[in-house]
């Protein structure tokens, strides 16, 4: 038995990716539109194929979406037309505003936050 799809499956595969790729994207352009008008984003592989799309947007608010490919990430970010950057550097980091949930989710009992307990 033959390993290849046959071009109707790969068509209707091709056509659900373009529906994820143009789901993800309205919600990458909600998240712009509600945090400051613009945002960027980074992609980074998370496992079994998934990637983050990491969004910062221009109000220093940050969220993440995920995406069942690469590929995906990639077209939902281009037609939401957010900048992607290569790496969630510094740079990108220092646009990031942080509140005291993130910093007790992050810090915990190190600095008298609760517990992720």
């Amino acid at each position: 038995m033959a390993d290849t799809l046959t071009q109707a499956e790969e068509t209707a595969i091709d056509a659900k990716a373009a529906r994820k790729a143009a789901r993800l994207a309205r919600q990458i352009s909600a998240f712009a539109k509600s945090h400051g008008g613009s945002a960027e984003g980074q992609l980074a592989h998370i496992g079994r194929g998934t990637t983050r799309i990491a969004l910062v947007g221009a109000n220093e608010e940050w969220g993440n979406l995920v995406a069942p490919s690469f590929e995906i990430a990639r077209k939902a970010a281009e037609i939401a037309g957010i900048t992607l950057r290569d790496d969630f550097d510094g740079e990108m980091a220092a646009k990031v505003r942080t509140g005291p949930y993130e910093w007790s989710r992050m810090a915990g009992m190190q600095l008298g936050g609760p517990s992720n307990g």
